[in-house]
């Protein structure tokens, strides 16, 4: 089946978080500042501790069923845990786009990612399937980035309720591209999520080898790259 279009993973593959992971904690404290600034009078210890229980809590309750509560939830949790009950969404929000404004100076482009997609753009359909809590922040990316132009769609975890590897993410892609899966290649670093996910959907897949994953031989994508100046090809191929 000929391919007819490319979903992508956005972090890892098109993007790439540096320092691994530090960005949490200064992320934090800007949330935790907004707060504070709209009424929230508590110690940043107290509220890293709140949010961390409040975080770990949806985790419990979401991971059985592959679903991704928006961060908002984690902030009105936490703000409820401390006797803050009606809190105004508005405020709720801001504190979560802080919190996406730190994570962001955590972020670069991968170096081939622009043209990559712009060898793409034109030829296939694409869009991208991502795991992440504030949609907001992977559109602010692509926009920061210029990306945005390429992509058909962009469907985020947090925006939708449910995470890489359910097949409800992928088919609502599928959907909204109008395409097939059998006509469709997945582009992730991930194994389970990206690879193992996508292929039960019935798409194709390309792993992109960011670091060793022993199961990743077993999983067998339809390609392994090293780079995304090597995907072009490697559609082709699929």
């Amino acid at each position: 089946m000929p391919i007819k279009a490319v979903l992508f993973d956005m972090f890892d593959t098109l993007m790439l978080i540096e320092k691994n992971h530090a960005f949490y904690s200064p992320s934090l404290k800007g949330a935790h500042s907004f707060l504070v600034k709209n009424g929230v009078n508590v110690e940043f210890r107290v509220f890293r501790d709140a949010y961390i229980k409040a975080r770990d809590a949806l985790y419990v309750k979401a991971n059985p069923k592959l679903e991704e509560p928006h961060f908002n939830c984690r902030i009105s949790n936490a703000l409820e845990s401390l006797g803050y009950v009606d809190v105004e969404s508005k405020i709720v929000a801001g504190a979560t786009n802080e919190f996406c404004e730190g994570f962001m100076e955590y972020v670069r482009i991968d170096d081939d990612a622009k043209s990559a997609l712009e060898k793409l753009h034109g030829k296939y359909k694409l869009g991208i399937v991502s795991n992440f809590a504030i949609p907001e922040c992977v559109e602010k990316l692509l926009k920061k980035h210029g990306l945005d132009k390429f992509f058909d769609v962009v469907l985020v975890s947090g925006a939708v309720n449910k995470r890489k590897p359910s097949p409800e993410i992928f088919q609502k892609a599928l959907k909204e591209l109008g395409v097939s899966a059998e006509n469709t290649v997945f582009v992730g670093d991930t194994v389970d999520a990206d690879v193992v996910g996508a292929k039960a959907a019935g798409m194709k897949t390309i792993f992109i080898e960011r670091r060793i994953q022993e199961e990743a031989e077993q999983a067998c994508p339809n390609q392994t790259i090293k780079s995304l100046s090597e995907l072009l090809n490697a559609i082709k191929n699929c």
